[in-house]
């Protein structure tokens, strides 16, 4: 059983600034001030940003695009958000998404909490606020390691798409 959420919760002042992967993410709510019940992590990518298709077996994830077109997949169909759109991607779907406006900043929530653990454990924490560097390397079974271990199943390399499983 998860405790309850923290009843005098401070906000953060100023998340700690991550690189994962390509992307710039910052964890504004974990677990551990929810109670378990869900995190809000934000993410900010560029054009043609794309992480390996993957499913959560635990959680359901919500996206809520708050600048730029993000083009989610989800099984076999696609779901165009613009600034203002959300979308669910239910636990079992395997999904990804790609960033189709030169930049784009979106707010992820995961329920059940646990995602959030997933995202420090394979970023890096970011020297600033900004994109990583390109072409930075990433170790993809590391970062497959570290997602089975929070129920998320990696299918296939970015660029992948659920409609090719």
């Amino acid at each position: 059983m998860n405790p309850p959420p923290q009843e005098s919760a401070q906000p953060q002042e100023h998340a700690q600034p991550l690189w994962l992967n390509d992307n710039l993410v910052y964890v504004h709510v974990g677990g551990e001030q929810s109670g378990g019940a869900y995190s809000l992590s934000e993410t900010l990518g560029a054009r043609g940003n794309m992480p390996p298709l993957h499913v959560h077996r635990r959680n359901e994830e919500t996206f809520y695009v708050l600048e730029g077109e993000v083009r989610l997949f989800l099984g076999d169909r696609e779901v165009v958000l613009t600034a203002g759109r959300a979308a669910l991607a239910p636990r079992g779907v395997p999904h990804t998404y790609r960033v189709e406006s030169e930049r784009a900043r979106w707010l992820v929530i995961n329920s059940p909490a646990g995602y959030e653990e997933f995202l420090r454990a394979t970023a890096e924490p970011a020297p600033r606020a900004e994109l990583p560097p390109a072409g930075r390397r990433s170790d993809p079974a590391a970062l497959a390691g570290a997602a089975a271990e929070q129920g998320i199943d990696i299918l296939g390399p970015p660029g992948t798409l659920p409609t090719q499983l």
